[in-house]
């Protein structure tokens, strides 16, 4: 079997639909889809896609794939899907590393496949079976760096579904060293100082080749961000979700699993929101009808250029252009940002300001604290409860 052929082990397309043992596979492929979107590199979405999970890579292998069922669901999924893993110009190819290894090797022993060939849904994993499938790829005499690039990505892949609230907790969250590993990782999603939000804020007013709207739109989205909305959630906000609660500006956001709640603005955020939207009353654009609404003409929150809704990729690609602006080297907050960055910055600096693990959790729309204590604990320590300095200056001198 050709590496990123259709069919993952063990199924028959004819008898297992689409993907052996998912109950949603519409679903979880859109949220593989949004994961991988927040790589900038589309090479490194290749080798995430085809080399750590195991699905098609291929354009001709994800229209095979998109065949296989008759659902629009699921056609629409993997169009998604396929604008993600799209190389303009260039063959896709899942040779590159990680993780490093013969091609085809260890082919039944990606994630994704593992799990099929086991009729076992990716969603209710468990560490038990992370644990099994690392022996598995030893067994398979997968080197141990090997399979810690491979560990590594599924434990990427889970801290998105995390923070998504599409599990509760992270299967691949395993004390590797123990495991007999190279590395004892923690989340690999940025976490951001103070300062580096306060540049993203700030070079987003100043983009260049933009017009004014643009850029006070792409100020509001970083305030927006800051008050720890999910991206599919900023996305989906209305005009009419803004308006005051208790005495205070609010969003009410549509979360996760249909819970929705209230998000409470800080003046800042709120005062840039505003200009925001008197700059586009201004322009007088007519924003079409969304279809599917109850309310014909409803009006987008965030509106692109054409007058329509903001998707995810464009926000995250702005993201990405406002972090290239306050890092043009490319060698530090360009080569790290995350999109799910700027949310875990609103949990960490909450738990440093003594705010209740309970509370936190509302403002973010988590299912339950423990999905927060996880965000937190999971994130790289805060530098000023490090010893290294003090260690350095008994070395080095100095205070």
């Amino acid at each position: 079997m050709e590496q990123g052929e259709l069919v993952l082990p063990g199924s028959d397309v004819e008898t297992a639909g689409v993907w052996p043992g998912v109950a949603d596979p519409a679903g979880l492929l859109t949220a593989i889809a949004d994961w991988l979107a927040g790589y900038g590199n589309t090479a490194t979405r290749h080798t995430y896609a085809g080399q750590a999970l195991g699905l098609p890579v291929s354009s001709a292998d994800i229209e095979r794939w998109a065949g296989a069922s008759g659902e629009q669901e699921w056609a629409r999924a993997v169009r998604r899907y396929a604008g993600v893993m799209r190389k303009p110009g260039v063959v896709a190819r899942s040779g590159a590393v990680p993780p490093p290894g013969a091609p085809g090797r260890l082919r039944h022993l990606h994630w994704l496949r593992w799990c099929a060939s086991r009729g076992l849904d990716p969603v209710a994993a468990r560490a038990s079976h992370v644990k099994v499938w690392v022996g598995d790829l030893v067994e398979a005499g997968a080197a141990g760096s090997t399979c810690d690039k491979m560990l590594g990505a599924v434990r990427a892949f889970y801290d998105h579904l995390v923070v998504e609230d599409v599990v509760e907790v992270n299967p691949a969250a395993l004390n590797r060293k123990r495991l007999g590993l190279t590395s004892v990782g923690v989340s690999r999603t940025v976490v951001l100082a103070d300062a580096e939000v306060a540049a993203l804020f700030h070079f987003a007013g100043r983009l260049p080749r933009q017009r004014e709207l643009d850029r006070l739109r792409a100020r509001a989205v970083v305030a927006l961000f800051t008050a720890g909305v999910r991206v599919s959630e900023l996305c989906g906000l209305d005009r009419a979700d803004l308006h005051r609660n208790r005495g205070h500006r609010a969003l009410r956001v549509a979360g996760k699993g249909g819970k929705d709640r209230v998000v409470y603005l800080a003046e800042p955020v709120a005062a840039v929101l505003d200009e925001y939207l008197a700059a586009l009353d201004r322009t007088g654009g007519v924003v079409p009808a969304v279809r599917g609404r109850v309310a014909a003409g409803t009006t987008p929150l965030l509106v692109n250029r054409n007058g329509r809704r903001c998707t995810r990729q464009a926000v995250w690609e702005l993201l990405r252009r406002i972090a290239a602006a306050v890092d043009p080297d490319g060698t530090g907050l360009a080569a790290t940002l995350h999109p799910h960055a700027l949310r875990h910055y609103y949990v960490t600096t909450a738990v440093a300001e003594g705010a209740d693990f309970t509370d936190i959790a509302v403002d973010v729309g988590h299912s339950s604290t423990d999905t927060t204590r996880h965000v937190y604990n999971s994130a790289a320590p805060d530098p000023a409860r490090s010893s290294a300095a003090k260690v350095a200056a008994r070395v080095f001198g100095g205070t």
